[in-house]
């Protein structure tokens, strides 16, 4: 059991959680404000969501404003469950 590759897996899984959750987050915003830009967005995440790094850097191509709104969102997210994970474990 390598305890070290598995604290690895178990926080890119987290982070691509957390991108997810950002993502849902700012297609529910753009739906309000920027109905064809949360179209785009949705069909763009369409299959491409699992690893949310790799995620990001696609997106980065091709639309580098809503990668940065996805990552300050999922930075947030982070911040605000970040005191809740101790209980967790």
């Amino acid at each position: 059991m390598n305890l070290k590759q598995i604290a690895k897996d178990t926080a890119k899984t987290l982070q691509s959680y957390l991108t997810y959750q950002a993502l849902r987050t700012v297609l529910a915003q753009l739906g309000e404000t920027n109905p064809p830009l949360e179209l785009w967005l949705h069909n763009f995440s369409s299959g491409k969501i699992q690893n949310g790094e790799s995620y990001i850097e696609q997106l980065l191509r091709e639309k580098p404003d809503l990668a940065l709104r996805i990552m300050t969102v999922r930075e947030h997210i982070a911040e605000e469950i970040a005191e809740f994970l101790p209980e967790m474990v």
